[in-house]
C-alpha cells in the first residue's frame, strides 16, 4: 500500500514539475496543480493511513493515543485544497486577462517555432 502510494505521489510530482517547465501559462498552471496534490497526498502520508480510526476523543474511554486518528492532516489537506481551489481560479482568469492583452498564452510572450 505504502509502495503504491509513495508512486502516486513521485507520479503526481514529476509530471507537475514537466508541466512546469513547458512554456506555456496554461501548462505552468497544470503543473502547479499537480505538485500541490502531490503535496497534500505527502501531508496525509505522514498523518498515518489508518482505516476504522475515530480522530475524537470519547469522554466515558481513557485516551490511548494510539487508537485514535490524527485529526490534523486532514484539516490542513482540506484548507489547502480550498486555497489551491481559489488560486487556480485566480490564476486562470490572469490567464485570460493576458492572453487577451497580448494574443498569447507563452510565458515570454512569444510564439515558438514548433
Amino acid at each position: 500500500m505504502e509502495l503504491i502510494y509513495a508512486a502516486a505521489i513521485g507520479v503526481l510530482a514529476g509530471s507537475g514539475v514537466w508541466l512546469i517547465l513547458r512554456p506555456r501559462t496554461f501548462q505552468l498552471i497544470m503543473g502547479l496543480t499537480l505538485v500541490s496534490y502531490a503535496v497534500n497526498l505527502f501531508i496525509f502520508g505522514m498523518g498515518r493511513l489508518t482505516v476504522g480510526r475515530p480522530p475524537i476523543i470519547d469522554p466515558d474511554v481513557a485516551p490511548d493515543p494510539a487508537a485514535l486518528a490524527d485529526p490534523l492532516p486532514q484539516a490542513l489537506v482540506l484548507t489547502a485544497i480550498v486555497i489551491g481551489f481559489a488560486t487556480t481560479a485566480l490564476f486562470l482568469v490572469v490567464l485570460l486577462a493576458s492572453r487577451g492583452l497580448t494574443g498569447t498564452d507563452h510565458v515570454d510572450g512569444r510564439e515558438s517555432e514548433s
